[in-house]
C-alpha cells in the first residue's frame, strides 16, 4: 500500500501538503478520491481514505490509527564515515530499511568527499526508504560531525569493526552481554579504513573494537552487515 510521511494530523483527518508527496499520489500512482493509502507520523501509522485532492493539498480521512509494531525497543545509531559517490546514498537507504534510529555522518582523516548540500539529499533518501519499507519511525540523519565530537557517554555499547582485529567478533560481544543495552552506537570507517590514532581514540572512549569475519568488506557493506547483525540480535 502506498505510504506517505505526514505532519498535519487532526482529529479525524490528515492533510498532505508536501509537493513531492502530492505529485507522487496524483501522478505517479494515479490515486483518486476513495482510494486508500497509509500514512505515518513518526509514532503511529494510519489507514486512510482520500477524501479530497487539490493541487496544493490532499485531504485524507483517518479510518484507523494503528500503534507502531515495527520499531525495536532499543535504539541503534550508526556513525558512518562519509563515503564516495552513491555509496553513502545506498548505505542510508539500507540502514533506514533496517530500522536504524540515527545515522551520524562522520568526517574522518581519510574522508575525501565534498560535503556541500549532502544533508538535504540524505534526508530525502531516508524518507523515501521509510515509505518503501513500511516503517513508522523515521531514521534521523544527524549533522556531519568529526569523530571527536561524538557523544560517547550517551551509549551503553559502542562497537567499531576494524580490519586489523582478528580475535574479537561481533556475535560474541552481543551474546555475552549480561544486561540488554538501551542504546548502541556502531562506527564504520571510511573506504581507506581508520587511522591507528582514531582507533586508539575510540578505545579510550569505551569502544569495543571488533571483527566482522575473515573477509575484508567494503565500508558500505560493513555498515549494512553490522546494523543487520545488531538488530537481528534484539528482534
Amino acid at each position: 500500500m502506498l505510504s506517505v510521511v505526514v505532519t498535519e494530523i487532526y482529529d479525524d483527518f490528515i492533510l498532505v501538503i508536501d509537493a513531492g508527496d502530492i505529485n507522487h499520489i496524483k501522478n505517479a500512482f494515479r490515486k483518486v478520491k476513495g482510494d486508500k493509502i497509509r500514512a505515518v507520523d513518526g509514532a503511529n501509522e494510519y489507514l486512510c481514505e482520500i477524501e479530497k485532492i487539490e493541487d496544493k493539498e490532499i485531504k485524507l480521512k483517518i479510518l484507523e490509527k494503528i500503534e507502531d509494531k515495527f520499531s525495536l525497543d532499543i535504539e541503534v545509531d550508526a556513525g558512518i564515515s562519509i563515503l564516495k559517490g552513491d555509496k553513502m546514498d545506498l548505505t542510508i537507504q539500507k540502514l533506514t530499511e533496517l530500522g536504524i534510529n540515527k545515522i551520524i555522518p562522520i568526517s574522518v582523516k581519510r574522508c575525501v568527499v565534498k560535503l556541500d548540500k549532502k544533508k538535504d539529499r540524505w534526508d530525502t533518501i531516508s524518507k523515501e526508504a521509510l515509505k518503501q519499507c513500511q516503517g513508522v519511525v523515521p531514521t534521523v540523519i544527524d549533522e556531519i560531525k568529526k569523530i571527536n565530537k561524538l557523544n560517547f557517554k550517551d551509549y551503553d555499547l559502542i562497537l567499531v569493526p576494524y580490519e586489523n582485529e582478528k580475535e574479537i567478533f561481533i556475535k560474541e560481544i552481543l551474546r555475552d552481554l549480561k544486561i540488554k543495552p538501551s542504546k548502541i552506537l556502531y562506527i564504520i570507517g571510511a573506504e581507506g579504513g581508520f587511522e591507528k590514532e582514531e582507533i586508539d581514540y575510540l578505545k579510550e572512549n569505551g569502544a569495543k573494537i571488533i571483527s566482522l569475519g575473515k573477509r575484508i568488506l567494503r565500508a558500505e557493506t560493513a555498515a549494512i552487515v553490522t546494523g543487520g547483525v545488531i538488530i537481528n540480535e534484539f528482534l
